[in-house]
């Protein structure tokens, strides 16, 4: 898919657009509704919103382009460029996007409201963009302080996050910190894809070719890794294939039964590329 995407530039576009539009919606229909402010500049706006009833997309302009500031000082020209059309476009789609509550269950929407906003960030990863704002900051601290990105931006949400106890207290609080959680995972799953694999590791001492034939008869993409024992210091062959979940079961079976006594490792894989997998 991001092969595609960079093949085509209309179509980094329209990914662009949606990701942030995705956000948007995550703001505008569940998080803004109910003042949970769950990190980041669009975070910063629904406390903003609920303490002094300023429109929230007016905030995050504000926010986005205090960050191009720094980022224009302290990162350079093209970095700033890279991020700009992001942190402009989202307050834009922010005040366009219809706005309203779209379930009066505070937890639900935190659920559907972190889902979209992993959903969205993770597009925009894909297409190699941002929606700025808070996310400049740890950009800096890692050029100079060479500090992890990932650990600062957490900080970050976390004041925002914590910040939620004093518009709406620790209830609010909580619904924030756990949004992180469903928007964390969200990412995980959209980065390396819900087809989780299982990458298999055989031995066998005494039934190894039968297995071998068995498995070049029933699968694809075999391979074997010469091995030295450590205790026996003797020289042997160990299989490695990959295979869907609902292959695995039988995959075991078939192998003990010719080999009651295989040594399996299995190793669960979130993505393959190449040969019978494609992308």
């Amino acid at each position: 898919m991001t092969n595609t995407i960079k093949k085509r530039s209309w179509m980094k576009w329209v990914f662009f657009l949606l990701g942030l539009e995705i956000i948007a919606l995550s703001i505008n229909l569940f998080y803004g509704p109910i003042n949970i402010a769950a990190g980041g500049s669009t975070g910063i706006s629904i406390l903003v919103d609920a303490v002094w009833g300023i429109n929230r997309s007016i905030t995050v302009f504000v926010v986005n382009v205090l960050m191009l500031i720094l980022a224009a000082i302290f990162l350079g020209r093209k970095t700033t460029q890279n991020i700009a059309l992001g942190s402009l476009v989202l307050p834009v789609l922010m005040q366009i996007t219809p706005s309203f509550q779209a379930t009066n269950n505070k937890l639900l929407a935190v659920i559907y409201g972190g889902a979209l906003m992993g959903l969205g960030v993770s597009i925009l990863y894909r297409v190699n963009a941002s929606s700025g704002g808070t996310t400049i900051p740890p950009m800096i601290l890692k050029k100079y302080f060479y500090i992890n990105p990932a650990v600062s931006l957490l900080c970050i949400d976390m004041i925002v996050i914590f910040l939620n106890i004093f518009v709406d207290g620790w209830n609010a609080f909580l619904l924030a910190a756990f949004s992180q959680v469903v928007t964390a995972i969200t990412m995980n799953f959209c980065e390396a894809g819900f087809d989780r694999k299982y990458q298999v590791r055989i031995m066998s001492n005494d039934h190894f070719d039968e297995v071998k034939k068995m498995l070049m008869k029933n699968y694809q993409s075999l391979t074997l890794y010469n091995v030295v024992g450590g205790y026996s210091d003797d020289q042997k062959q160990q299989i490695l294939i990959v295979v869907d979940t609902r292959d695995y079961g039988p995959l075991i079976t078939q192998i003990h039964e010719i080999d009651p006594d295989a040594f399996i490792i299995t190793d669960t894989i979130v993505k393959v590329h190449g040969g019978q997998w494609g992308l």
